[in-house]
């Protein structure tokens, strides 16, 4: 018969057994090339963040860190192909608010439970939005610019694709501010930019990654970013906190994930090696060519980040009342 001290005795065992495979593990790993899904096209911002991370990680590692596109679906298909990997650890997907955050809530038919199927590793970056107007408007303030539309109720437009950030983030502005703006939708973001530059559109909040360029030169007026602090290299432009907008703070940003069931010492090597990577000169040099500031984090943080944001973007979704069927 076993006795109480030898069930004890045994289970003691097993976990020291289990502790000592865990730490094993960490020490082996890795031991050939890691693949880092990205569910967008290449050579877009998200892309090449992916792309500079995965230097860092190869430094550090000695080990090829292989980028693998799997854009389609809105992120989607790229998403699953991370989410049914096998957890090990030498799969992770470059994820980002748009496909964790957005997208869950954005399609009807998304059957990824985004909590369930991944376990965080670490944040990478926040990339800013900021609100921008044409030159064709007399505003130079969110105040003005909301004086001006409620004296031209119905007359001002936003442009964007069904869905993304300018349609939702606008949206979400036009409801706070109580202004009778119109929605324009748009196929691709090439043709808003073009007829917000035009003045046949009169605003919209953006990253500010691809707006910036324009707001340098001029050809759009930047009004206030959607964040709690100003943008060091727009000093000169307040928050919507400061704009009297005071829990208008939006980020889009971008991490690390990998398939639940991925071993906690992986994670944590790989968390450890993100967090260095970011603190290098290379890496902060190359995320400030898309005005975006490394972010470091714990797997638990980044967990409860998560978690927040699919809630936070999860209710913008809904006030613009988009919903799409990939």
């Amino acid at each position: 018969m076993l006795t109480r001290r030898t069930l004890l005795t045994a289970a003691c065992a097993c976990a020291l057994s289990a502790g000592t495979g865990e730490a094993a593990l960490a020490q082996a790993y890795p031991n050939r090339p890691i693949k880092m899904i990205v569910p967008y096209p290449p050579a877009g911002p998200i892309d090449i963040m992916a792309r500079l991370l995965g230097q860092q990680l190869s430094n550090a590692f000695g080990q090829q860190l292989v980028v693998e596109n799997r854009p389609g679906a809105g992120s989607i298909l790229g998403t699953k192909a991370a989410a049914t990997a096998e957890p090990d650890g030498y799969t992770l997907l470059f994820a980002s608010s748009g496909s964790l955050a957005v997208a869950p809530a954005l399609y009807a038919n998304y059957d990824v439970d985004i909590l369930k199927a991944f376990v965080p590793v670490g944040e990478v970056a926040l990339l800013p939005h900021v609100l921008v107007v044409a030159n064709s408007v007399p505003a130079r303030t969110v105040a003005e610019f909301i004086s001006y539309a409620k004296a031209n109720p119905g007359k001002l437009n936003y442009g964007a694709s069904l869905g993304t950030p300018p349609h939702l983030l606008s949206t979400l502005f036009k409801t706070r501010a109580g202004i009778d703006v119109v929605y324009v939708p748009y196929k691709g973001s090439a043709a808003s930019v073009t007829d917000l530059l035009a003045g046949e559109t009169q605003f919209t909040i953006d990253g500010l990654t691809g707006l910036y360029p324009l707001i340098k030169d001029r050809k759009v007026r930047a009004l206030a970013i959607a964040r709690a602090q100003r943008w060091p290299d727009l000093p000169d432009v307040p928050t919507l906190v400061e704009s009297g907008f005071p829990d208008f703070t939006v980020d889009a940003w971008t991490g690390v994930v990998a398939p639940a069931g991925t071993p906690d010492a992986v994670v944590a090597t790989l968390n450890r090696a993100i967090n260095a990577g970011l603190g290098t000169a290379e890496a902060k040099e190359g995320l400030a060519r898309f005005n975006a500031i490394a972010q470091t984090s714990s797997p638990q943080e980044f967990g409860r980040f998560i978690a927040s944001e699919m809630a936070k973007w999860a209710g913008i979704v809904k006030l613009a009342g988009a919903r799409i069927d990939p």
